[in-house]
């Protein structure tokens, strides 16, 4: 089955390579309308999603994550409108350069080709990857996990339908509609067709495609983020980045996990941070050296246990740590970050400059919350996955980090001597 989809997907994304920027600003407009216009059906089809999943015993963060409505899908279709309006990488030229034997040469945007995405519990996943892959002119495979699998359903109707209104090829968005999980080692093999692959779930997803995959693989989306309160840190000002971190929506790879807190301000700060955001429900695991500054017969604070700074909580738990310095701290986020989003409260722009130029992760903060980590956030429309590693992308992955490039030559019937 999934021989022919690669199959399917690879013809499909040769006539995306033709297709004009209007022809694909066109399939995402009609898909932004389509979700709003069919948005009964499709919320209906998540009910029932979100109704086995609370019966199955899935978590608070990942049924919020399941969870579709009204407001979430006119996020999503304005976020395909912006994509629509931004300008498309596909073709774009640049490193332009006539060489001294008169040969023009410039590199060239080029879509990647074919994507496969997997995926669990969030169905707006569908839509983000299938409107970046269209206006990048690359085919995409998805299969989401089975608690999704009446969501998906029915938001790639409305994907394929869009498609075949403005007369792109449906094919270019296919769907896996079988949660069995050898459908995910099979794909995992389909190198063939499949000219990148991108995991979106849990440490768990992300190892066992690195360990069984012949594609290349695009790892990222687990975070387990910090903000470093320094001693010179406005603490009015890093109080509600702090809650903003935490409690604006704690159940995304983006949400702030540690503070960690110099030792100058902990006993002024830390039971400023324990009542502010105690109060939207947050608890805490409080490490041994934040234990005297905070009130240990709290209900609200545990000790933090030997696992739980290595924690992505996706929840409203926050771990708190002293530091002596700026060092330790450092030191911390090294030991303890998955190089997704981590940043530093400060006045002081040296040690702004010496964080940034030190804290090795996708995305480095100096002075806001670690919720802006998002594509939609950082102009890019919307993203496919945020990468936290070295290779080919980091941080959000939108239009241009879902293309690569070719050389093209020009000659006058040139001849190398």
């Amino acid at each position: 089955m999934l021989t022919e989809m690669g199959q399917q997907a690879r013809t499909a994304a040769r006539l995306l390579a033709r297709a004009t920027t209007d022809q694909k600003n066109s399939g995402l407009l009609k898909l932004a309308e389509g979700l709003i216009a069919q948005s009964e059906g499709i919320l209906a089809a998540n009910e029932q999603d979100v109704s086995e999943g609370k019966a199955a015993g899935l978590s608070s963060a990942l049924l919020d994550r399941l969870t579709l409505s009204v407001p979430r899908l006119k996020g999503i279709a304005a976020d395909l409108q912006n994509v629509a309006a931004l300008p498309d990488p596909v073709g774009e030229a640049f490193d332009e350069a006539t060489l001294p034997n008169g040969l023009q040469i410039r590199k060239q945007r080029v879509p990647l080709g074919v994507l496969a995405v997997i995926y669990e519990a969030r169905p707006n996943v569908t839509l983000d990857v299938a409107g970046l892959a269209l206006k990048t002119g690359n085919a995409v495979i998805l299969r989401g996990g089975s608690e999704t699998i009446n969501s998906n359903r029915a938001l790639v109707a409305v994907i394929r339908g869009a498609l075949m209104d403005v007369g792109l090829p449906m094919d270019a968005v296919q769907f896996i509609d079988d949660p069995d999980r050898a459908r995910v080692t099979e794909l995992l093999n389909l190198h063939d067709y499949v000219d990148m692959l991108i995991p979106r779930g849990g440490a768990t997803l992300h190892e066992f495609c690195r360990a069984n995959s012949r594609i290349p693989v695009i790892t990222g989306g687990m975070g387990i983020c910090h903000l470093f309160v320094d001693e010179t840190a406005n603490l009015d000002a890093a109080l509600d980045v702090i809650h903003n971190a935490k409690v604006q929506r704690p159940s995304v790879c983006n949400a702030l996990d540690t503070a960690l807190v110099h030792r100058a301000v902990a006993a002024n700060f830390l039971p400023r941070v324990v009542s502010h955001l105690g109060k939207d429900g947050v608890t805490f695991r409080a490490d041994t050296s934040a234990q005297p500054f905070v009130k240990m017969d709290d209900t609200r604070v545990l000790p933090a246990g030997p696992e739980d700074f290595d924690t992505e909580w996706l929840s409203l738990v926050l771990g708190l740590k002293v530091v002596e310095d700026l060092d330790e701290a450092m030191g911390h986020i090294a030991a303890h970050s998955t190089a997704h989003s981590d940043g530093i409260l400060t006045q002081t722009d040296a040690n702004a400059a010496r964080f940034i130029a030190e804290v090795d992760s996708s995305a480095v903060y100096v002075n806001a919350s670690t919720r802006f980590t998002d594509g939609g956030q950082f102009g890019l429309g919307a993203e496919v996955a945020i990468s936290t590693q070295r290779l080919h992308a980091r941080g959000p992955m939108g239009l241009r980090e879902l293309t690569t490039y070719k050389w093209v030559v020009i000659g006058k019937n040139h001849v190398r001597p």
